[in-house]
């Protein structure tokens, strides 16, 4: 009785395409009169792989003029191995409906915001220099200072030299992106030089000291990438401001004093650079390591001013 009423539900509800397709007049005939039937695997019901393919054959055979209406027209593609690249690559486009765009992937790399700083006497000037010197894409911000100027230091080049005065006045009309008092003297950087280099494509390297870069990063936060340049060791350190000897004894007590604190800073930095004594060159080519590396990343510092 069960066994009548499955058959008998089947036939009045079926959906299944096996019984669409069928020739035979009454498809649950074969089932009824030998019940094994209905529950081997030769039932499509029960056996995926026939219901998938009795699924195949009813729409390739009923429905084949309405598919061949929507099917795009076929594509000649040529040989890979005779044709010309222009060809293959235009029978391409051909065959997926839509030309290949010539956009780039990634988009080129945003300008960097690059803030050296150091205790005094780890190098950072001669950092500089060199790396200038093999990326012309660099634009170090001139600062500006209210110090006397230096034997050999050139106005406009190494600082803009100015007078307490007139530094006094970029302060109070907000030409500096930020300013201190170091040593006595007045140190700032301009913005208006950042402005127009980075709207030119360029990276920009601004030098400055602990407190400036304090600074810095409280305005600039993760916009920028920030460099500690140390020495060797201590010792080192101490011996290269003895060997500057641009310092009174006074004055010199002083740096020492200060520099030992500032390198207890380089945690607030992203990366350190070691300038040890006659390898400069491998401290401006880890330097260009670190340039490279902030230009391929996925998430782009975006530094705006």
């Amino acid at each position: 009785m069960i066994f009548r009423k499955l058959c008998t539900s089947i036939s009045t509800s079926n959906h299944n395409p096996f019984f669409l397709y069928t020739k035979s007049p009454d498809p649950l005939h074969r089932f009824c009169s030998n019940p094994k039937l209905l529950f081997s695997q030769k039932n499509p019901i029960l056996n995926p792989k026939i219901q998938s393919l009795s699924n195949l054959r009813l729409f390739g055979s009923s429905n084949s003029s309405m598919g061949d209406a929507r099917r795009p027209p076929a594509v000649s593609i040529p040989p890979l191995e005779t044709a010309d690249k222009l060809e293959v690559f235009r029978a391409m486009e051909a065959a997926l409906g839509s030309p290949f765009s010539s956009d780039p992937f990634v988009p080129n790399p945003n300008p960097l915001i690059i803030v050296i700083s150091g205790p005094s006497g780890v190098g950072k000037d001669a950092v500089i220099k060199k790396l200038r010197e093999s990326r012309e894409s660099l634009h170090f911000v001139v600062t500006a200072t209210s110090r006397a100027m230096r034997p050999g230091e050139v106005d406009g080049k190494d600082y803009f030299f100015v007078s307490k005065d007139e530094f006094l006045g970029m302060i109070d009309n907000n030409e500096l992106l930020e300013y201190a008092l170091v040593y006595g003297e007045y140190k700032g950087i301009p913005k208006q030089q950042i402005r127009e280099y980075m709207a030119k494509g360029c990276d920009i390297v601004l030098r400055v000291d602990i407190q400036g870069a304090k600074t810095l990063r409280g305005i600039l936060g993760r916009s920028a990438v920030f460099v500690f340049l140390v020495a060797e060791s201590e010792e080192a350190l101490v011996k290269r401001l003895i060997d500057r000897k641009t310092e009174s004894k006074e004055t010199l007590l002083v740096r020492i004093a200060t520099a030992k604190e500032e390198v207890k800073h380089v945690k607030d930095f992203d990366y350190v650079v070691v300038n040890r004594e006659g390898e400069l060159e491998n401290s401006v080519m880890l330097m260009k390591s670190i340039i490279d590396a902030e230009k391929a990343r996925v998430d782009q510092r975006n530094a705006t001013i």
